[in-house]
């Protein structure tokens, strides 16, 4: 790839209206926050159960005394030997944020399918210290559509917020997974799985409130809704080549070359 190159005066006049751009763009990221703090609550009385570093532990539990709590949604399903890479470049960023959240009123846990033994094992390997909880044996995963049932996953279920096809034509998302060939592969091996198994899990945010007693949920988010969390990829899009991908570039941090 090839660049023009210009005068310090041409450059700053088009970084200039390149700066009403991204004004604009932040403008409407601070609306749409708005917005997304305007959705309404909805009252959950089901009791979860969940097992974390101090013992079982309902939803409720997970909050330490906050009023809000987001939960990451992270890929590591109970057959997995190694969480996905992907969530794992997003929790890289986890460990910073816990306790600037936790000192705003705000709790944070990662939730997975796989026993805690196996989460906390891969959490030592990584050297990550948020909280992380393990939900297997519940319906957390499934009511909150990051985990499918094989029936789910063969007739086509519901994830960010449309019905995909059936698996025969689609996992998890018909722009990923090109019939189980290319990046999604490689990830599904990445993790121990094939495509089949490895698709049964999805990523995503959930955002909780408890208020006198009472426990809602107030938003959820997937797919690309997360592109925000990858800090790598903010840092990137400022760089001179930008994110310049061919396919499936990123390890796990204890996994590259360096």
């Amino acid at each position: 790839m090839t660049h023009r190159t210009a005068t310090r005066e041409e450059w700053l006049t088009a970084r200039l209206d390149l700066l009403e751009g991204e004004k604009e763009l932040t403008r409407q990221s601070d609306k749409l926050a708005q917005r997304r703090q305007a959705l309404p609550w909805v009252r959950i009385d089901k009791q979860y159960r969940f097992e974390t570093d101090d013992g079982s532990a309902a939803l409720p539990d997970l909050f330490h005394g906050r009023s809000q709590l987001l939960v990451y949604h992270f890929m590591f399903g109970p057959d997995y030997t190694a969480g996905c890479p992907s969530c794992s470049a997003i929790a890289d960023g986890f460990n910073g944020i816990v306790v600037h959240l936790a000192n705003h009123d705000v709790a944070f846990t990662a939730v997975s399918q796989a026993p805690l033994a196996k989460l906390r094992a891969y959490k030592q390997r990584m050297g990550w210290s948020f909280p992380w909880t393990s939900s297997l044996g519940g319906e957390f995963n499934f009511d909150f559509s990051v985990s499918l049932t094989e029936e789910q996953q063969r007739e086509g279920a519901q994830y960010n917020y449309r019905r995909e096809a059936a698996w025969a034509q689609s996992g998890i998302g018909d722009s990923l997974t090109k019939r189980g060939e290319g990046p999604v592969a490689q990830i599904a091996a990445m993790t121990g799985t094939d495509v089949t198994r490895y698709t049964r899990e999805r990523p995503g945010v959930s955002a909780f409130a408890l208020e006198d007693g009472i426990l809602y949920h107030t938003y959820s988010t997937y797919s690309r809704g997360l592109d925000g969390l990858w800090g790598m990829f903010q840092w990137l899009d400022r760089a001179p080549k930008g994110r310049n991908e061919t396919g499936i570039w990123w390890r796990r941090h204890d996994e590259y070359n360096t």
